[in-house]
């Protein structure tokens, strides 16, 4: 199954360390963050789950839920989480899937055998209050996420949610988004009504926060 920016995110159920979930009905009206991991007890996956939980608070003021993913059981993932909370100095406390068959690491296309025959690389799923797919990134094993950049292109996917504006290169939050080429002069007048800099007809640039 190919799963696209746009589609559906597959529903499932299944276990995890807060108990068994129902992905839509557990997922629907907030965003999440879906991520995978190759396996429990392993370092690079234990800086990431001790990163994730450190940022609760700033998933929490995004509306944005954690889901983590391994391919072992409840009872080692609980296990591993002590180690987690030990050596990050951290308290996690979001769901972590218990994909022992592997079954949802192959609805979501998280097994790519020429990593890895068995094991789940780094996927990231960043998926809308309506359960849509709005962005996926895909980490080799060996290489730890960038949560910056996480947080980064959740705050893009939400401010061009809210405004009909596009974000540039390197963009951050408070720094100028451009307006998208299918408004028009007249129409930004009046849904930009600080203004904006024209570099071009289709490159017009303003400021959110003005």
């Amino acid at each position: 199954m190919s799963l696209r920016i746009g589609s559906i995110a597959p529903n499932f159920t299944i276990e995890t360390t807060t108990g068994t979930i129902d992905f839509h009905q557990w997922a629907k009206g907030s965003w999440t963050f879906f991520f995978s991991h190759p396996a429990d007890y392993t370092p690079v996956c234990t800086t990431e789950m001790g990163r994730t939980a450190q940022l609760a608070p700033e998933f929490a003021k995004r509306n944005v839920k954690p889901l983590g993913l391994s391919t072992d059981t409840v009872d080692e993932h609980l296990g591993w989480i002590k180690d987690v909370n030990e050596t990050q100095n951290t308290v996690l406390e979001f769901p972590i899937v218990a994909d022992k068959d592997k079954k949802v690491a192959e609805l979501y296309d998280m097994i790519h055998p020429d990593e890895d025959d068995n094991a789940a690389i780094r996927s990231v799923y960043i998926i809308d209050p309506d359960l849509k797919i709005r962005l996926t990134m895909t980490y080799p094993m060996t290489v730890g996420r960038n949560f910056a950049e996480i947080l980064r292109v959740i705050d893009a996917l939400q401010t061009t949610d809210k405004h009909e504006v596009a974000c540039p290169a390197d963009w951050e939050p408070g720094k100028s988004v451009i307006i998208r080429p299918s408004v028009s002069d007249e129409e930004a007048k009046v849904k930009f009504p600080q203004g904006w800099e024209t570099l071009r007809s289709y490159l017009r640039l303003t400021d959110l926060d003005k």
